[in-house]
């Protein structure tokens, strides 16, 4: 049974790091290329964070507003992603999810799917 499990989402102040960790179970990094990371805030759409290839630890980002604040990166041998997110802004909060992708070309991912729970990130003085 594939499942995904987020956490590490804390309430921050601006200017604040966080570090969340995606743990995946029911696949290895050899069944799958790729996986993302997104966020949902209140009344927004799902939107990508990033995608990082499993096999070569390689990260892509969406978007400027996620460049050079946030950092993907995998740990095959605990079957665990991460997405750190350094200088964190009040729009940074959002809750937080991961996916398994179906393929990725370059920083999409295709067809995301076994979602996690996700995890919440707030960020305010």
């Amino acid at each position: 049974q594939v499942q995904l499990v987020e956490s590490g989402g804390d309430s921050v102040q601006p200017g604040g790091s966080l570090k969340l960790s995606c743990v995946y179970s029911g696949f290895t990094f050899r069944d799958v290329g790729c996986m993302g990371w997104y966020r949902q805030a209140p009344g927004k759409e799902r939107e990508e964070v990033g995608v990082i290839y499993l096999g070569n630890g390689r990260p892509y980002y969406d978007g400027d507003a996620t460049a050079g604040r946030f950092t993907i990166s995998r740990d095959n041998n605990k079957n665990t992603i991460y997405l750190e997110i350094n200088n964190l802004k009040p729009d940074d909060s959002a809750r937080y999810y991961c996916a398994r992708c179906h393929g990725c070309a370059v920083a999409q991912c295709f067809n995301p799917t076994n979602w996690g729970q996700g995890t919440q990130v707030t960020v305010s003085s």
